[in-house]
């Protein structure tokens, strides 16, 4: 899992990069580097993060 995968923690806002049309997800759960985030244009996805880098989305 990469670096920043492992600091993905359950409420954090993501996007996929090669989604941006999902919208902005919510992480649900990250175990053992399989991350499930809830888009809302797509529903609950299961991310494998040594395939995928989401991207973090930080509001002000």
């Amino acid at each position: 899992m990469t670096s920043f995968a492992s600091l993905l923690t359950p409420g954090m806002q993501v996007e996929h990069p090669n989604h941006r049309e999902w919208g902005v997800g919510q992480v649900q759960s990250n175990i053992n580097g399989r991350i499930t985030v809830n888009f809302p244009e797509m529903g609950k996805v299961v991310i494998d993060a040594t395939r995928i880098e989401l991207v973090p989305v930080f509001h002000p």
